[in-house]
């Protein structure tokens, strides 16, 4: 945790005086990618090292948290499951007010900010306030997280497209299950790991195999990552078996078969195997 972050309110405006221009300040909203402190853009960099004020969520990494400057107050507003620190609508608020005092406000989020992380709510009411506002673009989990773990999202002859699915509702769940089993895409399932027993059953209930191969990518681009490998009819019994928590993300399509062959630290245990073997 950062040494100088408050979850509340009233703390917070004890943490930072309005500054004496009237001028409104500005709000960025800042996509952190998802989690290696490396895969952060020079210009998400910058913005965090000049903000006056840092507002991050869960996804937000340690290994990026220890880049906020030890002076400027960051200030937690995650959600977990069941349990959201701060309310969105009162976030929202949040940020205007903060510019509004003439602060460069960073609000930081993990992956990119308008792929599934309500970074247009954000900017639809900096908008609507008046408020200078800009969205910095990172990484998404899809693909940050499938690339390192050695599955592309797309490959000639095996996956001619992706989708990206939340596995997260409001209420309910509404997706179309027929239209993605008939896609023929890689699937990628967001915030889908409680969801995995339906995400199983629905699509094979919409047609698709259920020996068609999925992952299961938990803390992707994280010095902790795991990757488990499954079949779409398995899924719920590979998250159990593996106790996988969040963050991760599934994938279902037969481009999960090339991780066996393009997986970097199996092939070298290969070759190693073989070489003594021969020896």
């Amino acid at each position: 945790m950062h040494n100088n972050q408050t979850s509340t309110r009233a703390q917070i405006h004890t943490l930072i005086p309005a500054k004496t221009r009237r001028v409104p300040g500005k709000v960025w909203l800042v996509g952190a990618g998802p989690g290696d402190a490396e895969l952060l853009t020079v210009k998400a960099l910058r913005l965090i090292q000049s903000a006056d004020i840092i507002f991050y969520d869960q996804l937000v990494s340690g290994a990026i948290r220890a880049l906020f400057p030890k002076n400027t107050p960051a200030v937690y507003v995650g959600k977990v499951k069941n349990h959201h620190s701060v309310a969105q609508e009162d976030l929202n608020q949040m940020l205007v007010d903060h510019a509004l005092t003439g602060l460069t406000v960073c609000r930081i989020k993990g992956g990119d900010p308008f792929i599934f992380g309500r970074g247009g709510e954000e900017l639809l009411t900096l908008r609507q306030a008046g408020i200078e506002a800009e969205v910095v673009p990172g990484i998404t989990a899809a693909s940050g997280c499938s690339t390192s773990a050695d599955i592309p999202l797309t490959h000639r002859g095996i996956a001619q497209g992706c989708t990206l699915v939340t596995g997260h509702g409001e209420t309910t769940l509404n997706v179309d299950w027929q239209a993605l089993a008939a896609l023929e895409h890689t699937l990628v399932f967001y915030m889908g790991v409680s969801r995995a027993g339906l995400i199983s059953s629905q699509l094979t209930g919409a047609g698709l195999a259920g020996t068609t191969p999925a992952a299961i990518i938990e803390n992707g681009c994280r010095s902790n990552q795991r990757v488990v490998t499954t079949t779409l009819a398995e899924l719920a019994q590979a998250v159990d078996k593996h106790q996988v928590k969040s963050p991760a993300i599934i994938m279902v399509g037969h481009v999960v078969d090339l991780h066996s062959q393009l997986n970097a630290r199996a092939l070298v245990n290969s070759h190693a195997l073989c070489n003594s073997l021969s020896a």
